[in-house]
């Protein structure tokens, strides 16, 4: 049932985040990565998530779109997640796995992380923003297993 309401939420955009300076004061003054994974909100990433949701499904057996779909994506190699989106060389020749990280770094600039992606996305900037949304593909996989 949870699923089901992070989903929706993400299709709706249904979640606003009135503790977003709370969470930021938590998290530290110079928050690394890590702080603010400690601090981030599935829900709220679910909210946050339907700008990648035109792009990307993100239910189990849903079809891809112009992305691949995003279940269970965390702590998979990059460009294996969907058997049937054509990846470009340059994502399937990256090397690594979809990890806090790499997600922090692609969210925030797919086409500096891997020049000749096929993602028209500019990023997000904002690091509590990313954190949410990494929270929400984490909970993402962890409802299919």
């Amino acid at each position: 049932m949870h699923g089901l309401l992070l989903g929706a939420l993400a299709a709706t955009g249904g979640c606003k985040d009135d503790r977003r300076e709370e969470r930021l004061r938590a998290a530290g003054a110079d928050p690394t990565l890590d702080d603010l994974m400690r601090v981030a909100d599935a829900e709220i990433g679910a909210s946050k998530f339907r700008q990648c949701a035109a792009c990307h499904s993100y239910m189990d057996g849903a079809t891809d779109r112009g992305g691949p779909n995003l279940i269970g994506v965390y702590g998979k190699p990059l460009g294996t997640n969907s058997v049937r989106f054509g990846y470009t060389a340059a994502m399937r020749d990256k090397g690594g796995k979809w990890d806090a990280a790499t997600l922090d770094r692609w969210i925030s600039n797919p086409k500096k992380m891997i020049p000749g992606t096929s993602m028209q996305f500019d990023g997000i900037e904002d690091r509590l923003d990313r954190a949410d949304i990494i929270a929400y593909l984490q909970h993402l996989g962890e409802t299919r297993n």
